[in-house]
């Protein structure tokens, strides 16, 4: 008996070693990129830091501080919560259509409408944003159209009016988005039992009876994976306010987002890394009660 246990326990020991000798590559990577990389982070953003000279000088809650007496730091967060704010359920809401549409057993040609609703996924955001500055542009498609409806006379500057730049963002955000999470929402309707619906037509229930009460209870699951994804997505929005506004955050400030202020700070001439160390934690502490705040509304699941 002893010597099977004995046994047992060396075979277990080795299963053991084993396990980590596996795990190391993970723990280190982890370790590394971000245990050390978040905790450098943070201790930057306690310190003023002078990248050229290589100084450190601490500072304490004075970066933190700062944020809220820094006009520009506002505008850039009430940027992205506007913008956060109206992209997520936008997109949420237009992808659920489509893909309850698409899932229906009436519509003919599904395949090819899913294949075109896909394509801009496929194409890069610098590419998408390049386009999207073309069709918003002054002698673009969207002001020829506009004014051959007689709704104006002049063209409207998108690209350059505070009033209108963040909303050419939203708009090309949100469609871009929209079939990326339409196709997650397809996923899982496939798995939706069909008899449901059966049950729900002999009881006299409409199309939206059925979206309603069938539809969006099943997929409560899969809308909590889509807010939270859209809401960490929105948040960090950086490249197209970036190209957009050739990384002003023009005109105006009116596309200036938290992500781009991180940048301007760390990397432009302000040369401020620790300001924008305690920017970017400011940031996911923002982005950890925003998505726990849409779990929560959205059952907790």
């Amino acid at each position: 008996m002893d010597i099977q246990k004995t046994r047992k326990n060396k075979a277990q020991r080795q299963e053991i070693r084993q396990a980590w000798l596996f795990l190391a590559p993970a723990i280190l990577i982890v370790a590394v990129f971000f245990v050390l990389a978040i905790s450098f982070a943070v201790y930057l953003s306690f310190n003023d830091v002078n990248l050229y000279t290589s100084s450190y000088s601490f500072k304490g809650f004075d970066n933190y501080l700062r944020i809220f007496q820094d006009k520009k730091a506002l505008i850039a967060l009430k940027n992205t919560a506007t913008f956060a704010f109206i992209v997520v359920p936008l997109q949420t809401f237009f992808a659920l259509i489509i893909a309850y549409i698409l899932s229906s057993r009436g519509i003919k040609g599904k395949k090819l409408f899913r294949l075109i609703y896909f394509l801009p996924t496929l194409t890069s955001s610098s590419a998408l944003t390049i386009i999207f500055m073309f069709i918003f542009n002054v002698y673009g498609p969207v002001n020829e159209f506009f004014m051959s409806l007689g709704l104006y006379n002049e063209p409207i500057n998108f690209l350059q009016e505070p009033a209108y730049a963040l909303k050419v963002i939203m708009v090309m955000n949100i469609w871009s988005t929209v079939p990326y999470y339409m196709t997650i929402y397809l996923a899982s309707l496939v798995d939706l039992p069909a008899s449901l619906y059966e049950a729900a037509s002999v009881d006299g229930a409409t199309a939206i009876d059925k979206l309603r009460y069938i539809t969006i209870p099943y997929l409560r699951p899969i809308t909590t994976y889509v807010l939270l994804t859209g809401i960490i997505g929105t948040f960090q929005m950086f490249d197209q306010a970036y190209i957009f506004s050739n990384g002003s955050g023009g005109p105006n400030n009116s596309t200036l987002t938290i992500s781009l202020m991180i940048y301007q700070y760390a990397f432009g001439q302000m040369n401020t890394m620790g300001y924008a160390a305690a920017l970017a934690i400011v940031l996911a502490i923002i982005i950890f009660i925003a998505s726990r705040l849409a779990e929560k509304l959205n059952g907790g699941r």
